[in-house]
C-alpha cells in the first residue's frame, strides 16, 4: 500500500507536509469533538495533525504504517506513535474523533469496507470520523504508491452499512499545498447511539 515509498521518501514527505495549513479542516472536524475528548490520528504521516490536536488540549493517539514516518511523528509529538497498518488495527470504542486525512486512499478498494468497520469499532457513540480521498472513481498505482480515489457514491457504498451511521457530510476542497491542483473529497461520518 505504498509503505515502501514512505520508508524511502520519509524525510522528503515529512518536509513537504509538516507545515501545510490544515486549519479549515480542523475547524470542520473539531466542532463535533468535545474539548478534551480523545482523538485517533489514523495514518498520521508526519504527525502534523496529531500535534495540532494535542496543542488544542485533546489527548491524541496516532499510528502510521511507515516505521520511518512513525519515528519522525513520534519525535514531533513527543509521544510514541505506533507502527500499524489499517488491516491490523483492532480497538474497542474509545475515541470521540477519528482523523484519517489522506491516509485511507492507500487502502485497496476491496479492503476499505473492512477497514471502515475496524475504525468504526474504535469510535465512541456520538463520535465522528473524518476521512479524505482524492476525488474520483478509480484505483491506480502512481509513483510507487497505491491510490483508491473516492466520490460520494463510492464512499456511501463502503460505509452505509456501518451500525448507527447517521447522515454524513461531504464537501470538496482544493489541495492545501500551493503547488498542487488536485481536488479532495472530505467526509464526516457520524456514529449515532444504537
Amino acid at each position: 500500500m505504498g509503505s515502501d515509498f514512505y520508508e524511502e521518501q520519509a524525510e522528503r514527505f515529512f518536509q513537504d507536509t509538516v507545515t501545510v495549513d490544515m486549519q479549515p479542516l480542523y475547524q470542520r472536524f473539531l466542532q463535533y469533538v468535545p474539548q478534551g475528548e480523545p482523538i485517533l490520528d489514523a495514518g498520521c504521516g508526519s504527525g502534523r495533525d496529531a500535534l495540532a490536536f494535542k496543542r488544542l488540549g485533546y489527548p491524541v493517539h496516532a499510528f502510521d504504517a511507515s516505521t520511518a514516518l512513525a519515528a519522525m511523528a513520534s519525535e514531533l509529538l513527543g509521544q510514541p506513535v505506533d507502527v500499524l497498518r489499517f488491516e491490523n488495527f483492532i480497538c474497542g470504542a474509545q475515541y470521540a474523533g477519528i482523523w484519517a486525512c489522506a491516509s485511507l486512499l492507500h487502502v485497496p478498494e476491496a479492503e476499505l469496507p473492512d477497514v471502515f468497520v475496524r475504525l468504526w469499532q474504535a469510535l465512541l457513540p456520538d463520535g465522528v470520523l473524518y476521512c479524505s480521498f482524492k476525488y474520483g472513481d478509480t484505483e491506480r498505482c502512481a509513483g510507487g504508491r497505491h491510490f483508491t480515489d473516492a466520490n460520494e457514491e463510492r464512499l456511501e457504498r463502503w460505509t452505509n452499512g456501518l451500525p448507527g451511521r447517521a447522515r454524513p457530510i461531504y464537501w470538496i476542497t482544493e489541495d492545501r499545498r500551493p503547488e498542487r491542483a488536485e481536488q479532495w473529497l472530505n467526509a464526516l461520518l457520524f456514529k449515532a447511539r444504537v
